[in-house]
């Protein structure tokens, strides 16, 4: 299988120069040139299988330059040796009779970017043998929250890597911010940038296109690399868990085989969302994505719209992960709606570049219709969503899973649509204790890394092992730039 450019299909890559590669010279994601279709009988044999096992059935579909027993390998690495809290590695919760939970914040670091940066680096470094590749990869990644500490944990002390990582300034959750400062490893680095997380993914971009710097860096021997999710080796291992939880409700008995399920994703770069796409294109029964945003809804308008416009005040909200203007894995949608028009794509990206907007046709729009829904949900709801669930079902969800939890009800409650639904929850309710303790009612709030056990304490759910331990490490980053400074950074990290 080959992979393209959104933005020029001759550029055509194996799988393991893609995944090297991250982002295409141009500046498009590179992506498969077709996708793979489950056969008749995939999803019954998988019913049985560990989550491991499904990972390599899956993968193995896009990956024909690996072989099985190594995705098996990488599989057992990623997910396996206790990495995870739970043995499901992604557990499905029934929350009432037509609607359930997938768990996607048990990994390390808490979040749902585990399922994808746990398996990333066995990729990459397997890559980088099989191109013969003898430079040092530096990652770069910006983060809105979770992404960075995700990848920080993955990459940390991996041979032949360096990664670097720049976060909004006040941008991320006092315990996500903490999580990266306080990072070990020898090949890492942490830096914030003034601005919002937007300001920090389009400096990323920038430099990835610096032809000076990649030339200084190539005397140095070392070539740029992306673990966000513009690269492919982080969207196919998402694609995994969505195939997964429709074995689990399948084997559970919540639905039949061949039963259609409704998706709620809580989405900023459209990359978790995109996964279930592709899971659904690839022949998974699922009906409609709904896709969820905070009040930065620019995805929310332009699916229901055709209109992309970032041009519009920025939020922090009580999710911070969403905040998002730019949703870079949108590209990828709509290189594949378009029927793979790399013109088309070259075209509403250049737009956005210049005008900070885009209008899709009527044609493209309808077909946008008849996949995906979207709502928006502000604070105030957010919150009063995070105290419903605890009193009405006991289940503690942090803000990003209330959002769509949220935007299903709103669903729900427009369509009449009574199809079983799975909401995706994104991260552990500890990861942002203020949030939480205030939308359970509590006033008085503890003081820095405290606030994780009075959480504890308030509701009697333990907290995540890693995060417990945060009080214990030591802050080794500091350092904050202008978007215009990261360059500098890199080359520090480098020297």
């Amino acid at each position: 299988m080959y992979y393209v450019s959104t933005r020029n299909k001759s550029d055509r890559s194996t799988a393991a120069q893609a995944i090297a590669r991250g982002l295409a010279v141009d500046g498009g994601l590179m992506t498969p040139e077709v996708l793979p279709n489950l056969s008749k009988n995939a999803l019954d044999s998988m019913r049985d299988m560990s989550y491991q096992q499904r990972a390599v059935y899956v993968m193995n579909a896009y990956l024909d330059d690996f072989t099985s027993s190594e995705l098996a390998g990488f599989a057992a690495k990623a997910y396996g040796g206790r990495k995870f809290d739970v043995k499901e590695v992604a557990p499905v919760r029934r929350v009432d009779e037509n609607t359930h939970c997938l768990e996607l914040w048990h990994g390390p670091t808490c979040a749902f970017k585990d399922m994808a940066l746990q398996m990333l680096p066995h990729l990459l470094s397997a890559s980088l043998v099989k191109n013969q590749e003898e430079k040092t990869v530096c990652i770069l990644v910006a983060t809105s929250g979770d992404t960075g500490k995700a990848a920080l944990e993955g990459f940390r002390d991996v041979n032949r890597t360096r990664i670097l990582v720049f976060y909004p300034k006040d941008g991320v959750s006092a315990v996500q911010q903490l999580q990266m400062v306080t990072q070990e490893g020898n090949n890492v680095g942490v830096c914030s940038v003034e601005g919002n997380f937007d300001d920090a993914q389009t400096g990323v971009k920038r430099l990835f296109s610096d032809e000076d710097l990649r030339a200084r860096l190539a005397e140095r021997g070392v070539f740029l690399s992306s673990a966000n999710s513009i690269n492919w080796g982080r969207v196919l291992p998402q694609i995994v868990y969505y195939v997964s939880a429709y074995c689990d409700l399948v084997r559970d008995g919540a639905i039949e085989n061949g039963d259609k399920i409704n998706v709620c994703v809580p989405t900023g770069n459209f990359g978790n969302i995109l996964a279930a796409y592709y899971a659904r294109e690839m022949g998974v029964p699922i009906g409609r994505l709904i896709c969820a945003s905070n009040a930065n809804n620019v995805l929310t308008d332009f699916l229901r719209t055709g209109i992309y416009d970032r041009n519009r005040t920025f939020y922090n909200t009580l999710s911070p992960s969403m905040d998002i203007l730019i949703s870079s894995n949108l590209e990828r949608l709509l290189f594949a709606l378009t029927g793979q028009d790399d013109a088309q794509v070259r075209e509403y990206m250049a737009q956005l570049g210049k005008t900070g907007q885009y209008h899709v046709g009527e044609k493209l729009k309808s077909r946008l219709g008849r996949i995906f829904s979207a709502g928006f949900c502000g604070d105030v709801q957010t919150r009063a969503v995070i105290g419903r669930m605890w009193q009405e079902h006991r289940y503690l969800i942090d803000p990003h899973t209330a959002v769509a939890f949220d935007v299903l009800d709103q669903y729900r409650r427009e369509t009449g649509d009574g199809t079983t639904a799975l909401v995706v929850s994104t991260a552990s309710p500890f990861k942002f204790c203020d949030s939480v303790l205030e939308s359970l009612g509590e006033t008085r709030l503890a003081q820095g890394t405290d606030l994780i056990d009075q959480l504890a304490q308030t509701t009697g759910v333990p907290a995540p092992k890693p995060l417990a331990a945060l009080k214990d490490k030591q802050v080794r980053f500091t350092q904050n730039v202008t978007r215009e400074h990261m360059v500098d950074q890199v080359l520090e990290l480098l020297r």
